[in-house]
């Protein structure tokens, strides 16, 4: 990291190697479609390139790697006037971390149960989708989310928390109409 601040270039493409994956899936939430995400990471990549100098290494990169990837993710989106929905892969998830499913009709189940929550999920609003995606995907803590959202604490709780519940209704509304039509 001191490398870089100090304008180590193949110290930065360490760090941005190291974190592009979760950039990448973060373009992807606030996009809605991974269509355009590769060139919004890179673009952020710059940015954070540039503002290298200025960051303060009291905090911690990777919130405020995401944080820049998400505002440029955003303006992208608005600049192009995009509605597409998230396209997220769910044999990307492996069903039980090892990548290799106990027994096949698990796996089909929990394939499944990924897809109905996938398509849940891409109902929500960009904004409900990335609180949802920072904390579950990306695993970041709180303190972490609040540096990448830019919002107090208790902001980042109640949006994940009214997140969760219109995730919860989606997948309700689904279970209802699977039941009955």
């Amino acid at each position: 990291m001191r490398r870089a601040r100090q304008g180590d270039a193949r110290a930065y493409g360490d760090l941005v190697r190291r974190h592009q994956p979760a950039a990448l899936r973060v373009a992807t939430v606030v996009l809605g479609t991974s269509e355009g995400a590769d060139d919004v990471v890179q673009q952020a990549m710059f940015r954070a390139w540039r503002a290298m100098p200025r960051f303060d290494d009291r905090r911690a990169f990777r919130p405020w790697l995401l944080r820049i990837v998400a505002n440029a993710a955003r303006n992208d989106r608005r600049a192009r006037g995009r509605f597409a929905r998230l396209a997220v892969r769910a044999a990307s998830h492996a069903p039980n971390g090892n990548g290799a499913a106990s027994d096949p009709q698990d796996a089909i189940v929990a394939d499944l149960e990924r897809r109905r929550v996938v398509e849940a999920l891409n109902r929500l609003r960009a904004e409900d989708r990335l609180v949802i995606a920072l904390r579950h995907f990306e695993q970041l803590t709180e303190r972490e989310m609040v540096d990448v959202l830019d919002v107090p604490t208790g902001t980042v709780k109640s949006r994940l928390s009214r997140a969760m519940a219109r995730l919860r209704a989606e997948l309700d509304r689904d279970e209802e109409v699977s039941r009955h039509g």
